[in-house]
């Protein structure tokens, strides 16, 4: 029996980043950072308190509208990270050092799940479709989520190999430009990419 056609779809991409509240919330905190420390004369902690307050808020908005609070408790966790590592060194820059390891450490885990075989990409779509692990029977998947697995290797290596050097400099607006740009629009670019792979696995 043949599998179905949209086996390894994946959600709507809507779905996928959180819909329209779900881009503010991965864009609006870093900007408010950025704009209120060029405000205010490199100031950090106001800047920090306007990135945080603003993901109180969506998280907040969430809970009002009775919608699921995961993408933004996950945002204000990372926004509260990046103010504690603030706080504690006084470079705005160090704003987004944890988004940069967390990039490195992405990159790292998806490359080292294709070297032993199980490639999270596909972890993950069984996961969230309920479908349990029975890909990892049929080597043509294996092979197809490890190719798509790559596509996610180069998103998340791009970012730091973008990021990384402003940040050594101290870039911290153009940081701020970047990580907006490089973003739910890259996310998304990976999310088809991925797809296109998996679809021409389908075919075949």
């Amino acid at each position: 029996m043949s599998e179905p056609a949209d086996r390894d779809a994946p959600p709507p991409l809507a779905e996928a980043v959180g819909g329209a509240l779900g881009i503010a919330e991965s864009v609006l905190p870093s900007a408010a950072f950025v704009a209120t420390y060029t405000a205010t004369g490199q100031q950090t902690q106001p800047a920090v308190i306007a990135a945080v307050a603003l993901g109180a808020c969506f998280g907040i908005a969430r809970v009002v509208r009775r919608q699921t609070a995961q993408f933004a408790l996950a945002g204000l966790v990372g926004i509260a990270i990046s103010a504690y590592v603030v706080s504690r060194t006084g470079r705005a820059e160090d704003f987004f050092l944890p988004g940069l390891l967390a990039n490195a450490g992405y990159a790292l885990a998806y490359a080292i799940s294709i070297a032993v075989r199980w490639p999270l990409l596909g972890v993950f779509i069984a996961i969230a479709s309920n479908r349990g692990m029975e890909w990892r029977q049929d080597p043509a998947r294996v092979r197809a989520y490890s190719r798509a697995s790559w596509v996610w290797v180069g998103l998340f290596s791009l970012r730091l190999a973008v990021q990384l050097p402003l940040y050594l400099t101290g870039a911290v607006v153009a940081l701020g430009v970047t990580r907006v740009a490089m973003g739910v629009p890259l996310f998304i670019v990976g999310i088809w990419l991925s797809w296109l792979i998996l679809r021409t696995r389908q075919r075949a």
